[in-house]
């Protein structure tokens, strides 16, 4: 085959410019052709980056920063690190890789499950029907409320209740006239005021029990205050009225000094008497509560997933966490799951106020709920969900929130915490718990405690003893202390383990005594610590001046003779002219003899120095005086 002929040469022989060869040395090799600047890669433009912890492959890395692999991979090299394409680096390595190339890394935003549930929508008008009220008792401590309620409901609440006080929420149905009632009992002792104010926040109207023999009295007063608080309309029940000394009249009067003016009186509020003993006027009662429930027009949706309020909580041994739960909203089935605060769970089964098993629950009803993963908290919301999953974990985010906000713990309330308070304007009362081995010892120990307190002229500091019992300190009774934040007083009794592991919890102090003394001198030295100190003047000395010296970087000094007392380096002075005080202060300095002294008697001279102040004249009055704290 014939060779192709090869291109033409110019004039001389030469090949073309475009295709000589570039001219090189014998022995050296070829120069590398330099390539065009504008062909280069340009390093990428800073750019905002987050990097989530954990590890991430160097092409996930190089993504990030926009620019290819092998920039990556030499980036890498510069730091020190070796790796490849496929390999994973960990984030604190491409954080600073990052960041030398000129990016700006931050910190991605903390994923964190929710803890409020999604909205639902509002109910339509035509979804809504009747439902019975919801009323709570309120009152004050053995002013008969459980007792009117047992003369309502015919049962006997009171003989179960420890020492005849109601300790915790009770809820109720009462059937009169083939409508239905709910009724909420609360404990009627100031130690359980939040859970009245649960009671006032899930209810619609409030009976107001006021004992006919004893009239208004401070715990009255602060249930008023929660009912409206909480803008709930109210019924006054006056019991006791059969008693011989009942005077509804007087409580009639009380109300009014809370603004609460009778309608026979040309007000709004609705007084009754009643008698839970003779069962007098129970019938208008319930009257006048249907018939402010009428006014309202309470109504809610049956036919949805229902929502609710907790009231009481416990764990029963048998059957696990117990909720006694207030159904608002809905319908409440067997089987539903819930979120109930920082609890969840299925509801296995339901009890009404009866005990008796129920599958649903509609509106305004009160049920025992059982199946929940842990004990839920007095006051809880409760909502029924579809997905089992979405409830552990708004469960589990909200026990995390708790826990993070509990990390501190309950402080331990000791007596010197309460006497630190006392300066600070805090504590007012001070509470007791007290328990004895026999009731003699509990009434001898309110007695001798009886005549503790602060003076007349003082400011008055209450000594409440909220509970009294004989037997060992229980778990029911340092519960009771931590509520009201009082101390637990032992006489001849120990507390049991139950107690002393929920007082270290709460942070609750038990005192145990034998000697009955060593009782009244604790209390009393506490009392005397919260009542705040009262001082009185007391002059120490008094001195006249009879010349006055001008002292270089010193100021004037008075030339004194002291005529009463003593005159001491730490004295507090007021200057006197013509009897008027024109100055008050402290010493500056005192010298006798050109010699700084600690003090000066009377007859002597001596000079002194006034702090800050140097209009002083002969024929002055000084007087040293002194604050003494008078004793409680």
């Amino acid at each position: 085959p014939r060779r192709p002929l090869p291109p033409e040469r110019g004039p001389a022989g030469a090949r073309p410019a475009q295709q000589r060869r570039p001219e090189t040395r014998p022995g050296r090799p070829a120069a590398r052709r330099e390539p065009d600047r504008a062909a280069r890669p340009r390093p990428a433009a800073p750019r905002t980056v987050v990097i989530e912890p954990g590890s991430l492959t160097v092409q996930e890395f190089a993504r990030k920063l926009g620019i290819s692999g092998v920039e990556a991979i030499k980036a890498l090299m510069r730091m020190g690190v070796m790796a490849s394409l496929g390999q994973r680096i960990d984030a604190e390595t491409a954080r600073i890789v990052a960041a030398e190339l000129g990016h700006t890394v931050v910190e991605p935003e903390p994923v964190r499950p929710p803890t409020e549930l999604p909205e639902e929508p509002e109910d339509r008008p035509e979804e809504l029907v009747s439902r019975p009220p919801v009323v709570t008792v309120m009152g004050h401590v053995d002013h008969g409320k459980t007792s009117l309620l047992d003369a309502i409901r015919e049962t006997h609440v009171t003989e179960r209740e420890a020492g005849g006080i109601t300790q915790h929420i009770g809820a109720s149905t009462v059937e009169w006239k083939q409508k239905r009632i709910v009724f909420l009992d609360t404990p009627g002792h100031e130690a359980f005021t939040a859970m009245r104010a649960r009671g006032a926040r899930v209810t619609d109207i409030v009976v107001l029990v006021v004992a006919a023999d004893d009239g208004v009295m401070p715990q009255t007063v602060e249930a008023i205050n929660h009912v409206k608080a909480a803008e709930v309309p109210m019924v006054v029940a006056i019991n006791k009225c059969d008693k011989p000394d009942a005077d509804p009249e007087r409580v009639k009067r009380g109300l009014t000094e809370h603004n609460l003016v009778p309608e026979e009186w040309g007000g709004d509020t609705v007084c009754v008497n009643v008698s839970a003993k003779s069962r007098q006027g129970l019938d208008q009662l319930l009257e006048m509560i249907l018939l402010v429930a009428e006014l309202q027009d309470l109504k809610a949706n049956p036919n949805r997933p229902a929502r609710g309020v907790v009231i009481e909580a416990q764990l029963d041994r048998g059957r696990g966490p117990v909720a006694t739960a207030l159904v608002q909203t809905g319908t409440l089935r067997v089987g539903d799951t819930v979120v109930c605060g920082a609890t969840w769970g299925r509801v296995r089964a339901m009890m009404d106020d009866r005990g008796r098993r129920v599958d649903k629950a509609s509106p305004s009803t009160p049920v025992e709920i059982v199946g929940l993963n842990d004990v839920p908290e007095a006051g809880d919301a409760f909502q029924v969900v579809a997905d089992e999953k979405l409830a552990r974990s708004v469960a589990e985010a909200r026990q995390a929130e708790r826990r993070q906000a509990g990390l501190g713990g309950p402080a331990r309330r000791t007596f010197e915490d309460l006497m630190r308070d006392a300066d600070e304007d805090k504590v007012k009362e001070l509470r007791l718990v007290l328990k004895a081995d026999v009731q003699g010892s509990v009434e001898a120990l309110k007695q001798a405690l009886a005549g503790l307190g602060a003076g007349k002229d003082r400011q008055p500091i209450r000594l409440t003893v909220i509970h009294e019992g004989v037997g060992a300190v229980t778990e029911t009774d340092v519960m009771l202390a931590a509520a009201s934040e009082a101390l637990v007083i032992g006489f001849n009794v120990r507390p049991d383990a139950n107690a002393r592991r929920v007082a270290d919890q709460e942070g609750v102090e038990i005192r145990t005594y034998r000697v009955i003394y060593d009782v009244v001198n604790d209390v009393g030295g506490l009392l005397a610590g919260l009542v705040e100190p009262e001082y009185r003047e007391v002059v120490t000395g008094r001195a006249e001046v009879r010349a006055t010296f001008r002292v270089p970087r010193a100021g004037t000094v008075a030339g004194c003779y002291v005529q009463e007392g003593k005159i001491t380096r730490n004295s507090r002075l007021r200057l006197i002219r013509d009897g008027t005080v024109v100055w008050e202060g402290k010493v500056g300095s005192l010298r006798r003899f050109k010699e700084d002294v600690r003090e000066v008697a009377a007859g002597l001279e001596c000079g002194i120095g006034l702090e800050g102040f140097n209009d002083i004249k002969e024929g002055d009055v000084l007087e040293a005086f002194a604050m003494e704290e008078v004793k409680a």
